[in-house]
């Protein structure tokens, strides 16, 4: 039996491939490419059918963080010229989230910048918990805050958060070669605290960072064994003013390769593409979705994505559909898992959005903030921003740039997404 054969043989009944046959995804060639998504379709389509998970980011503070993550464009000392603005009020936010959810959107994922979040900002996100169920009940809220303190994931529990999303990013061994203000350790405890608190865990990676092979497996391992219920896997957008500004290291058919590896080792876990498909994905976004059964629609927080509407016509003309708010995403074994607020243990599936990988144009990412940092600009100010956008200079075939484009308007403002 070839390796194809193996893995999906393996996705099939929810077993897990070696890391040997995980590597061997990632190293087939451009003449395999079809067949090896014809082989993840499978999987996926055992697991999740044709239906496609809608989320939809809501920025409720952007800029300003005081962390140093390479790839992000809200870090400390960035010079990407984004929104900055402090803490969205609970019905700006609520409209926000409302104009996704209008577009199908089956999940909000509220995303503010920083460290981590303080008490009086959990009281915030709470206050905005309510203002969106208050709107529609039926809507599944993610919070993505960063860093985690003891008892703030119970907190948002209580308040009516479905998930935490916290990204580990890449591997253990590479994590202090991005980011040295926190470890690998502490990401890791943040997933942890969410998944105890009974919150499902959503934690993914942003490729292109200049990992290797070996990283990329590592991280993906690491996230099955967390007992993730959503893996986004970001693909680096490298703005201008971050130190991975050069890193331009992806082709379509290596961000196919790798979603495919993800889904091998996670066969009965929502996958997302999250940020940077516009950009590098570019024209093969559909087979995308033969893989993946979850993406963002529209914007992300600081770099802009197609129009949402074209998200959903690419749906509709790949012959998929869009996952309704009364279907449950995941299978039945691992739903029950994630209600009971335990860890997959040997249930077949991995370990999302969370962390500050969104803020490099991938896009379940974001933190919190551990004190009050004044912003550039307000709330009132975001919302009387222009749409007008500066496009990000970068290398490579056929790059998108005009997709690059930094956010000059964010969330909560008076034009509609993606206007």
């Amino acid at each position: 039996m070839d390796l194809l054969d193996t893995l999906t043989a393996k996705g099939l009944r929810g077993d897990v491939p070696t890391r040997e046959e995980a590597l061997a995804v990632l190293a087939t060639t451009d003449d395999e490419l079809l067949d090896v998504v014809a082989a993840a379709g499978r999987v996926r389509r055992q697991w999740f059918g044709r239906r496609v998970k809608l989320n939809y980011l809501v920025n409720l503070k952007s800029g300003l963080c005081p962390e140093d993550c390479s790839y992000c464009s809200q870090r400390l000392g960035s010079k990407a010229e984004i929104l900055k603005y402090t803490w969205l009020k609970p019905d700006q936010a609520a409209d926000a989230a409302r104009a996704g959810v209008s577009g199908g959107a089956k999940r909000v994922c509220l995303v503010a910048s920083g460290r981590g979040p303080t008490d009086r900002d959990i009281d915030r996100v709470t206050d905005t918990i309510a203002a969106i169920k208050d709107a529609d009940p039926a809507v599944e809220i993610c919070a993505c805050l960063g860093l985690l303190s003891d008892n703030q994931a119970e907190r948002l529990k209580a308040a009516g958060a479905d998930a935490y999303n916290h990204n580990l990013n890449t591997s253990e061994g590479t994590y202090g070669g991005i980011t040295t203000t926190h470890t690998y350790a502490d990401r890791v405890d943040t997933v942890q605290k969410a998944h105890g608190a009974g919150l499902s865990a959503c934690s993914g990676l942003i490729a292109g960072m200049g990992e290797t092979d070996e990283d990329l497996v590592d991280v993906v391992f690491a996230l099955r064994e967390l007992g993730s219920d959503s893996v986004p896997v970001n693909f680096l957008i490298p703005f201008e003013g971050t130190p991975l500004a050069k890193e331009w290291n992806l082709t379509p058919q290596r961000c196919l390769r790798i979603l495919a590896m993800v889904r091998f080792v996670c066969p009965d876990v929502e996958v997302r593409i999250a940020g940077g498909r516009e950009v590098h994905l570019r024209s093969m976004q559909p087979l995308g979705l033969h893989i993946a059964n979850s993406i963002f629609l529209g914007d992300y927080l600081t770099s802009e994505g197609q129009a949402g509407q074209a998200d959903l016509d690419m749906i509709k003309d790949a012959g998929f559909e869009v996952e309704g708010a009364g279907e449950a995403t995941l299978p039945r074994h691992r739903s029950d898992v994630a209600a009971a607020g335990d860890s997959c243990g040997t249930g077949g599936g991995c370990g999302p959005c969370g962390g500050h990988g969104a803020t490099t144009g991938a896009a379940a990412t974001g933190c919190g903030t551990t004190a009050e940092v004044t912003s550039e600009v307000t709330a009132d100010e975001a919302a009387d921003a222009t749409a007008d956008a500066t496009a990000a200079e970068g290398t490579g075939d056929g790059l998108r740039s005009d997709l690059v484009r930094v956010r000059r308007r964010g969330a909560g403002t008076e034009l509609a997404p993606n206007a």
